[in-house]
């Protein structure tokens, strides 16, 4: 029963440790222990609340509590860090967004209806409103720099990506797995391509590589850039339904030659009874972006749809997998 309760419970857990990381407590508790006192003065929070916060995070071994109501950070607790290398900071500061946290909230619906939470609660999908709140963008552009650094060094180790002379990353956000991949291969050049408020957010994040990275603005359904020898999807398929996806890999299909490949990088859906991060993801895209997550079988049939030949899989360490397809 135990067990149970504490999966039953878990958004309780969730939405803590993102107030925390809201607050930065982290960040304040880097340098040692110090008393929820200190801890509200530097936040702005009332005292006795913060408290009552900070116990329950150390009741779950995120914190721990000493005499005096002092706190410092538990083992689990650095990587709620800025500067820890493999910070979830960025995360754990956007799962508990008001608009993202109700979409959960209506997982109902969409198992009632088959439709997507989001844009049954809010009338447009979760890009509009995106687009229409830039504030909330940002937040979701840290949240996903967060969640990539170890999946893409992952990734970086798994596949030889260091055979191709220009990578086109598209839908590549702020460009950090771009970056990452032309600081570890000097002689390689990159395409970035996303919608313009997006990469609007690259500009520092490209700076080390400037002098080998263009960036184009559009939109997948439309085109994407020609001249690659790679072209990766990193995280995108899984965002939309087959339809959509499908539009996606038509689109590139017809700017990747016959010399060059599309490397998918998504996770892939495990057997039944286990996997379940690939399993609650796919949950995730059903309530907020609208999409799905997908098994190896699926992916084949997609790409095959859409003009090209799957011609081999490579798991990283992390999870995520790199299709490699050709056209067909």
């Amino acid at each position: 029963m135990d067990d149970l309760r504490r999966l039953i419970n878990g958004y309780q857990v969730s939405q803590a440790i993102h107030v925390a990381a809201t607050l930065g407590v982290a960040d304040l508790l880097a340098d040692g222990a110090r008393s929820s006192d200190e801890l509200a003065q530097a936040t702005g929070s009332h005292a006795p609340t913060l408290y009552r916060l900070l116990r329950a995070l150390a009741a779950v071994g995120v914190l721990h509590e000493a005499p005096g109501q002092s706190f410092s950070l538990a083992p689990l607790g650095e990587q709620l860090r800025e500067d820890h290398p493999q910070s979830l900071r960025g995360w754990a500061a956007f799962v508990g967004r008001r608009y993202y946290w109700n979409a959960w909230a209506s997982l109902g619906d969409s198992v009632r209806t088959g439709g997507n939470a989001f844009r049954l609660q809010n009338g447009m999908d979760i890009w509009s409103y995106r687009a229409e709140h830039p504030d909330e963008n940002a937040i979701f552009d840290r949240a996903m720099q967060s969640l990539t650094a170890t999946t893409n060094r992952a990734l970086l180790d798994a596949y030889e990506f260091g055979r191709f002379g220009t990578v086109v990353d598209v839908g590549g956000g702020n460009g950090t797995l771009l970056a990452m991949l032309l600081a570890e291969h000097p002689a390689m050049r990159g395409i970035l391509f996303d919608q313009p408020h997006v990469v609007e957010n690259a500009v520092a994040v490209l700076r080390p590589v400037a002098d080998r990275c263009t960036v184009e603005q559009g939109s997948f359904f439309d085109a994407v850039p020609q001249g690659g020898d790679a072209y990766i999807l990193k995280a995108i398929i899984h965002d939309w339904e087959d339809e959509d996806a499908i539009a996606i890999l038509r689109v590139v299909r017809r700017s990747v030659d016959e010399h060059a490949l599309l490397l998918v990088l998504e996770q892939l859906v495990g057997v039944p009874n286990e996997d379940p991060p690939a399993k609650f993801s796919d949950l995730n895209m059903l309530v907020a972006p609208g999409g799905r997550e997908r098994t190896e079988e699926e992916f084949e049939a997609l790409l095959s749809v859409a003009g090209f030949r799957l011609e081999g899989i490579t798991q990283s360490a992390a999870g995520p997998v790199v299709l490699a397809a050709a056209p067909a």
